[in-house]
C-alpha cells in the first residue's frame, strides 16, 4: 500500500511539473527557502514548513483536483514520515529538494517527479531504522490519499 501512495504522489508530481509556470517554480523556491531559514533544533517546525513545499506544488493542479489531492496528502505524508525519522533527515530533505529544483529548471518534470517518489521512499527507510512505531502509514495521510482515488 505504500508504495501505491507514493507511486501515486509521484505520478501527480509528474502531472503538476510538467505545467510548472515561472511563478509557481518562484513559489517553490521560496518555500524550500522558508524552511531552510528555520533553526533545525526547532525540527517539528522545520519539518512542516519543509512538507508545506508539497502544498505549493499542489497549488499548482488547479487543474486537477485529484492531483491536487494527492500532494496535500504526500505533504502529510512527508511532514509525518520527517519527524518520525527525527532531525538526521535534515541533510537528505534539503538535497532531494535541491535536486527537484534543478529538475524543474530543467525542464525534466519525470526526473522531478522521480526524485519525489525517492525522497518518500528514503524517509520511509529511515523511519524504519529509527524502528519507531507507525512509521508505515500515518493514517491521516493515508486515508484522505486513498479517498482521493476512488
Amino acid at each position: 500500500m505504500d508504495d501505491h501512495l507514493i507511486g501515486a504522489q509521484a505520478g501527480a508530481a509528474e502531472i503538476v511539473c510538467g505545467q510548472i509556470s515561472p511563478p509557481r517554480l518562484a513559489a517553490l523556491r521560496e518555500s524550500f527557502g522558508e524552511a531552510c531559514r528555520l533553526p533545525a533544533e526547532a525540527w517539528e517546525q522545520r519539518a512542516a514548513a519543509h512538507a508545506a513545499f508539497f502544498t505549493v506544488l499542489a497549488e499548482g493542479a488547479a487543474a486537477d483536483p485529484a492531483a491536487a489531492a494527492l500532494l496535500l496528502a504526500g505533504g502529510e505524508l512527508a511532514r509525518e514520515l520527517m519527524i518520525t525519522a527525527g532531525r538526521g533527515c535534515d541533510g537528505i530533505v534539503v538535497n532531494s529538494r535541491r535536486r527537484f529544483l534543478d529538475c524543474l529548471r530543467g525542464a525534466d518534470p519525470g526526473g522531478a517527479a522521480r526524485e519525489l517518489e525517492d525522497h518518500l521512499r528514503i524517509l520511509r527507510v529511515m523511519c524504519r531504522l529509527a524502528g519507531r512505531a507507525g512509521w508505515a502509514h500515518p493514517a491521516p495521510a493515508r486515508d484522505r490519499a486513498l479517498a482521493t482515488e476512488s
